[in-house]
């Protein structure tokens, strides 16, 4: 069986992607399994693999046919759009947040017309692209208007859960309006979806509450009885297995334990922190992370993305020293929801 073509984003320059793509692609297990390509400035990859004192070679290519895929080389779609003696390392600047976009639309264009399989994202920096005037609040809303989606949602995926998102990157005041039993819906249907697509059969799906205690019955909130019951209901009809909405404060634990196959959260933190207490560990008396476990999919999407679950970490960016553990399974996650069931 021919591997799968994995295109993956640099993303920010200034950031920690082309020292962790460097690393990951030199993991002989990962380079067996898949033909990757590298969408970004092939000077740029070429110091990042000095950085590390990689042994791999670098060969820029200018379309995914060019590329060789031999197993001392990796490959680099070439966009020439970063000029690395400029750059500010390790800094917000609007040239890095450009160019960061810049690979992305150019992966969703491979994605869109087959010629890459997914797409695997390493971190972009939203400071940057605000400098960069780019309307976008993060990756996941960018892929979804560069590929004409509607309906799609973020999930996160950890060793011990899965998560995925009603809302993401929006403020807390406007959550509750955007908790509507219509989202609650479409995003159950996609826990659904993603969940069948891993090869878990009949998924068990449970559905936070938006308020303290799922909202105490309406004493402290009435979401739960408004959109999200409904949804869970509407569910149910649709012969999903979802139940809820359960407070979240004992809903993960049960998760965790085994309880579920995947879990929907309201808004980005209450999805977001049991998943990364989990997944990343702070050492603090080196003052380092030495876990960054957990990776991120956007579901709904018209191709597969996959991405590191942290962000450019501008305090270990081009000192050699970034920690490459999520990525690695980023490229393992993607590789699995690509195999054939």
């Amino acid at each position: 069986m021919t591997p799968p073509v994995l295109g993956i984003t640099m993303g920010d320059p200034a950031g920690v992607g082309p020292e962790i793509i460097a690393r990951t692609l030199g993991e002989p297990h990962l380079w067996r399994a898949s033909r990757s390509v590298v969408i970004g400035d092939a000077l740029t990859m070429r110091e990042a693999l000095a950085l590390i004192r990689s042994p791999l070679a670098l060969h820029p290519a200018r379309a995914v046919s060019e590329c060789r895929w031999t197993d001392r080389e990796i490959e680099c779609l070439d966009l020439k759009n970063v000029d690395m003696s400029t750059l500010p390392k390790a800094k917000v600047s609007a040239a890095a947040g450009r160019a960061a976009y810049e690979y992305i639309a150019a992966a969703v264009r491979l994605a869109r017309t087959k010629e890459i399989d997914g797409i695997v994202t390493a971190p972009i920096n939203k400071e940057a692209l605000a400098a960069a005037g780019m309307p976008h609040s993060g990756h996941t809303e960018i892929l979804a208007t560069l590929s004409d989606t509607r309906d799609f949602a973020m999930l996160l995926m950890g060793k011990e859960l899965r998560v995925i998102h009603v809302t993401t990157h929006v403020a807390l005041r406007r959550v509750p309006d955007l908790v509507t039993r219509e989202r609650v819906l479409r995003v159950i249907r996609l826990a659904q979806q993603t969940v069948l697509s891993l090869g878990i059969k009949a998924p068990r799906i449970a559905v936070a509450g938006l308020n303290p205690h799922a909202g105490e019955d309406g004493l402290f909130g009435d979401e739960e009885k408004l959109a999200i019951s409904p949804a869970v209901e509407d569910a149910c009809r649709e012969g999903m297995k979802a139940v809820g909405p359960l407070p979240a404060d004992t809903l993960f634990s049960r998760a965790r334990g085994g309880e579920f196959d995947i879990v929907v959260a309201m808004y980005h933190d209450q999805g977001h922190v049991p998943v990364k207490t989990l997944g990343f560990t702070y050492d603090e008396t080196t003052r380092t992370w030495t876990g960054l476990s957990g990776v991120n999919v956007t579901v709904g999407l018209p191709f597969l993305r996959v991405s590191v679950d942290h962000g450019t970490a501008f305090d270990r960016a081009w000192k050699g020293i970034a920690n490459h553990e999520s990525m690695v399974e980023a490229v393992e996650v993607a590789l699995a929801m690509l195999r054939p069931a």
